[in-house]
């Protein structure tokens, strides 16, 4: 492909697609907002331009002379108490870049999704064939990212568009600036802050194998399906611990039941409807850290031909990273 564009390249995920795509020899475009932080990429010599997931001429601009697309534009914050700042960016943002992509005639059109679409399964770890089946419990957060994956689907399906999503697990490594909501977590357990861990816990990979398998996806992905991308589950008491002999700590040992963290972060929700502000400590957010499936990448490796690395070695990347910046 001559020329390719990543939609939301300065976030964690976007910058290390476009660092993986410069290395591969690709010319690359990128697309981010004029206020965005763009240290992550700042190094490269690529084409920038700038524009706005919501303002379709500048997506339309963007797009226009470019083959293939990958569309990692996401809103994370899960424990926004409006919620419609997710529905906007996670789907009408989306639906925008299709319509674009649909207009400059692109080749290929990579799709962040989140395992987070994918449906319970009671016998094991989820796969692309199981359908979202839990709205009755989901968050927001989850139902704008299903709702998104549903559009998605209906472009490849009825308007003909090339594209292949990525269901993609919790990512970790060097270069999270924001940092990400969950690379928040083991970022604060590697300063000490978090001297406790939970049930519950979330399918993880290293975030240079996230970004291979979007690439491996393009390349090898059938149009119109999903590819999990995932090295394997960790719980949070592993996670948790991994993150701390990273950082030379001793892991948290106290467990702190369910019910407590749902009464806490209960009362932390009631507390910023009075003050009108929003806590990343939210029923919302524990919901997001407790209920989200497993998932079997089975598909991703055997299809696109794609070896992650062990995640273990992410975190502490990761974690190397938290402790080198300003806390």
């Amino acid at each position: 492909m001559s020329r390719t564009i990543v939609l939301g390249a300065s976030g964690f995920l976007g910058s290390h697609v476009v660092r993986a795509l410069v290395a591969a020899g690709r010319e690359v475009r990128i697309l981010t907002r004029p206020d965005s932080d763009t240290s992550a990429t700042d190094d490269l010599d690529i084409e920038r331009v700038h524009g706005d997931a919501l303002d379709r001429a500048s997506l339309a601009r963007a797009i226009g002379g470019c083959d293939g697309v990958f569309h990692c534009i996401v809103d994370t914050r899960a424990w926004l108490r409006d919620p419609q700042p997710l529905y906007r960016v996670n789907v009408d943002g989306l639906v925008n870049a299709m319509d674009a992509s649909l207009a400059a005639g692109v080749q290929r059109f990579v799709f962040t999704s989140t395992y987070a679409t994918l449906g319970r399964n009671p016998s094991g770890a989820s796969s692309e064939a199981d359908i979202f089946n839990w709205p009755d419990k989901a968050p927001h957060y989850v139902k704008c990212r299903v709702a998104a994956e549903q559009r998605f689907f209906e472009y490849c399906r009825e308007r003909g568009l090339p594209g292949i999503a990525c269901c993609v697990a919790n990512t970790y490594g060097a270069g999270d600036i924001a940092p990400t909501p969950h690379g928040a977590l083991i970022r604060n357990v590697a300063l000490g802050r978090i001297p406790v861990y939970w049930d519950g816990g979330a399918p993880c990979l290293g975030i240079e194998d996230a970004a291979s398998g979007m690439i491996a996806a393009e390349r090898l992905g059938r149009v119109g399906e999903r590819y999990i991308l995932s090295d394997r589950w960790f719980d949070y008491r592993e996670l948790f611990a991994v993150a701390a002999r990273a950082a030379g700590r001793a892991p948290p040992a106290v467990r702190v039941p369910m019910s407590l963290m749902y009464a806490a972060t209960f009362a932390c929700d009631v507390y910023c409807r009075f003050t009108r502000t929003d806590s990343f400590f939210s029923v919302a957010s524990l919901q997001c850290a407790s209920l989200l499936p497993d998932a079997d990448a089975t598909r991703a490796r055997t299809e696109l031909q794609w070896r992650p690395r062990a995640t273990a070695l992410a975190i502490a990347e990761a974690v190397d990273f938290y402790l080198g910046r300003p806390s």
